[in-house]
């Protein structure tokens, strides 16, 4: 195993990781956003205000996405484990 073998390795996990988060945090940064918004223009600071509908934001959007989320995971994982042979060998 060389070098270039790593970093694509380490680099194919990382865009992975990225491709599965990545609408996650998005929608967070999105509902947190407009609860802010809402909150600055209301003065109503409530710290449960702002977690609730960051907490059903995330879990709705793990409903719609989660098959995408996890067949895209099986094939990384699928992928991966395919390559063991050639890596060692």
């Amino acid at each position: 195993m060389n070098a270039q073998t790593v970093l694509n390795l380490g680099q194919d996990a990382l865009l992975t990781m990225l491709m599965v988060s990545a609408p996650l945090l998005l929608i967070a940064l999105i509902v947190g956003l407009l609860v802010s918004i809402v909150q600055a223009a209301t003065q109503i600071n409530e710290m449960t205000l702002s977690f609730i509908p960051k907490v059903l934001a995330i879990f709705f959007c793990l409903l719609a996405l989660g098959p995408w989320m996890l067949s895209t995971l099986v094939d990384y994982s699928r992928r991966l484990i395919q390559t063991i042979p050639s890596i060692i060998g």
